[in-house]
């Protein structure tokens, strides 16, 4: 027996013996008891009692009788309306705990799985720089990544780069309209900040113009659509469809100042990817797909020669697939990528779609087009959609300039973790360049841990000195948690194994222990329900659980040589774990704070 979840197959197992019914084995349901109970681990007879034949309350209690005559693995049982809570000897906790120090990769999977997973994330547009609500995508799909290399899957990291259309004409137009020549080399901005300039100025100037319009006697609706940098912009996005020279040019030189902006981004993020995709190509991929769609009478043309698809027995409205002009949409370039992906790896399992939530109805309709088409792995494209990160006075508005930029928001909290790291003056006979590598790690730590430790699907504001407290529910206060730790261990003179019969176990070294065995568990429902929150809670309330012994428990001058290796023990093991599942979550642990 070598972890919780060996013990949870062993009760199956028990389980199927008493009733002899080996459809128990997937029926059992088992987790984790709650605190205000005694026990260890929870069978919920309410899932088994249509094979027992019995009430919950006399299943339950049948079955823990059965367990105590039969294994010695159980102290004792209780039973609360129908939940059988099994308390765990002493002595198991210890041989567990044992066998966990003994593995390097303690709580990570022992076996890969055959799996390929695709996982997109960051996708940002070439119109604008990387903000805030990037990064909560890209943290969140970078440890979704790592999440499922951590159940032993393979993973390909992926982004499509959202290159064309719209949104991109109109940076081009505003810059080739009122840039006279600026590049960033010129101005000093980085290419991103540039281009995203541009965006900015074409609202300005668009609002100027449907405004003039207005006053000169149209109504808004007619003036929004006659206002003309904006028939600018969609005559450029015509000119880019049919290979306009020019058009071209300045597209491929606007993207590549945006591109060389982004890469310094991630890697001042620590974040990289296999493989990137380019609406600008997969855009010709979907227009083939769909005109295969209508010759086999999937999708359906209109007079205008626009074309659709017919939604109406998905009870949604019809979907543009293609403008009659013969230009594509988002909708189309989606279609060409999904295909073009499974084109490219055959073998995957799944694809993990990293968008926020204002994109469930777009994904909705896809993965139902997709299946229209019969493509038979549509099945397995999963949105994993995200609440919006807001501040405080808001939402945030790109076109209108009120994101938060992600270089600033990085700088910013290095800056506040420099300013904490000051003031508590624990810097003493560390270089400059340390000192910067350790205000990194607790700034970008706490940024990263801020944007994961809420549950992906709820929306979140975010403040930046928040995330830094080395008291909060933060980062820091985790990093801090094993900085001690380490501290801790460089001054203990022998690191040896211990006799567990020369010492009782104290209440609160089980809880470290009963937290440290609840570490492979959680890995594996992280990565089946694609949450680092999960992960990112469990890490911190370890790192609580740990402080508590630790200011009971004494370490170093434990006179009782067993106990005192055995606490020893319990803070490397702790250590390893924090440092494990720090690692998931793309976050770096400093040994000195």
């Amino acid at each position: 027996m070598n972890s919780i979840h060996a013990i949870y197959k062993t009760i199956k197992e028990f389980v199927v013996d008493l009733y002899s019914e080996p459809s128990l084995m997937d029926a059992v349901v088992l987790q984790d008891t709650k605190k205000e109970h005694e026990g260890d681990i929870t069978l919920i007879a309410f899932s088994i009692v249509k094979f027992t034949k019995e009430n919950p309350v006399k299943t339950a209690n049948d079955i823990g009788d059965y367990l105590l005559q039969k294994s010695s693995l159980f102290e004792s049982y209780n039973v609360k309306s129908g939940f059988l809570n099994l308390v765990l000897r002493k002595s198991v906790w210890i041989d567990l705990f044992n066998q966990w120090c003994s593995q390097d990769n303690y709580g990570l999977p022992k076996e890969l799985s055959k799996k390929l997973y695709m996982v997109e994330y960051s996708s940002p547009n070439t119109n604008k720089p990387l903000h805030l609500g990037h990064l909560r995508n890209i943290f969140l799909g970078d440890s979704v990544v790592s999440l499922l290399k951590a159940a032993g899957h393979r993973v390909v990291k992926t982004q499509i780069i959202n290159d064309r259309g719209i949104h991109i004409c109109k940076s081009m137009v505003a810059w080739k309209s009122f840039g006279n020549g600026e590049t960033p080399e010129s101005s000093g901005l980085k290419g991103d900040h540039l281009v995203g300039k541009y965006y900015v100025l074409f609202d300005k100037k668009y609002k100027e113009q449907v405004s003039d319009l207005i006053d000169a006697g149209l109504d808004k609706e007619s003036a929004q659509a006659k206002a003309q940098i904006l028939i600018d912009a969609q005559q450029m996005l015509i000119k880019w469809e049919q290979n306009d020279t020019e058009t071209r040019n300045l597209w491929s030189t606007m993207n590549g100042w945006v591109y060389d902006g982004f890469n310094k981004t991630y890697k001042d993020l620590k974040v990289n990817f296999d493989h990137l995709y380019y609406e600008s190509s997969t855009y010709s991929k979907g227009k083939g797909v769909v005109q295969e769609g209508l010759n086999e009478n999937v999708f359906y043309k209109k007079e205008d020669n626009s074309i659709w698809c017919d939604m109406s027995k998905d009870k949604l409205d019809d979907k543009l697939l293609l403008r009659s002009d013969g230009t594509s949409v988002y909708m189309t370039q989606d279609i060409g990528t999904a295909v073009q992906r499974f084109e490219d790896y055959p073998s995957l399992s799944g694809v993990v779609y990293t968008v926020g939530n204002e994109q469930n109805h777009h994904f909705n309709v896809l993965f139902k087009i997709l299946q229209k088409l019969n493509y038979d792995w549509a099945k397995n494209c999963h949105h994993l959609s995200y609440g919006m990160v807001e501040l405080p006075e808001g939402k945030m508005k790109s076109r209108e300039g009120t994101v938060v930029d992600a270089d600033d928001l990085l700088s910013t909290v290095i800056e506040e973790a420099k300013q904490l790291t000051f003031e508590r003056g624990h810097l003493e006979g560390m270089s400059k360049e340390e000192i910067n590598e350790l205000c990194g790690k607790i700034g970008l730590g706490g940024l990263k841990y801020f944007l994961l430790k809420v549950d992906p699907r709820k929306k979140m504001s975010f403040n930046p000195k928040e995330s830094i407290d080395l008291n909060g529910h933060t980062g820091p206060f985790i990093q801090y948690g094993y900085a001690r730790i380490c501290s801790l261990i460089e001054k203990a003179d022998s690191f040896s194994s211990f006799d567990h019969n020369n010492f009782e176990l104290s209440e609160k070294e089980l809880e470290v222990v009963k937290s440290l065995g609840s570490f492979e568990e959680i890995i594996i429902q992280a990565a089946r329900e694609l949450s680092p929150s999960i992960l990112a809670n469990y890490l911190f309330g370890l790192v609580k659980t740990y402080n508590s012994f630790y200011q009971d428990c004494p370490i170093i001058r434990e006179p009782n040589q067993d106990l005192k290796l055995f606490r020893l023990s319990l803070s490397s093991l702790t250590a390893r774990v924090l440092f494990n599942g720090m690692s998931i979550l793309g976050i770096e642990l400093p040994r000195r704070m």
